[in-house]
């Protein structure tokens, strides 16, 4: 199994940035999904998930102004984030294989595949 995030960098606030997954070794709708964020010094948090039929769910911080999805075709996760602020600046990793329960899908313990990650900036 295999992650790949993209779509990283530096964007003014206010912007919108997609952020890629690219998967391998299983099918992208076959599985919960989810992406994460950590800050230096900072746990990491979920933000948003993707169970395989299609239910989804959203951190606080992120509620309304993201959206999680995936392509099937291209086996490839997404996530648009919207109205970006300062404090969205973090490395955003992309991760795989949940046990989908609502008051645990912001743990890191709660997934079993991860990708690198991918930084993104926020500049005010």
């Amino acid at each position: 199994v295999q992650l790949v995030e993209s779509g990283g960098g530096s964007v003014q606030s206010g912007g919108s940035l997609r952020l890629s997954c690219a998967l391998s070794g299983y099918s992208v709708s076959s599985v919960c999904m989810g992406w994460f964020r950590q800050t230096t010094g900072n746990q990491r948090t979920g933000i948003a998930a993707i169970d395989s039929d299609g239910k989804t769910w959203y951190a606080r911080s992120v509620k309304g102004r993201s959206t999680i999805s995936r392509d099937n075709a291209k086996n490839t996760l997404y996530l648009d984030l919207d109205s970006l602020k300062p404090e969205d600046t973090a490395t955003y990793y992309c991760t795989s294989e949940c046990d989908w329960d609502e008051r645990f899908l912001s743990l890191p313990s709660n997934f079993g595949y991860w990708g690198r990650g991918t930084p993104v900036n926020v500049s005010s």
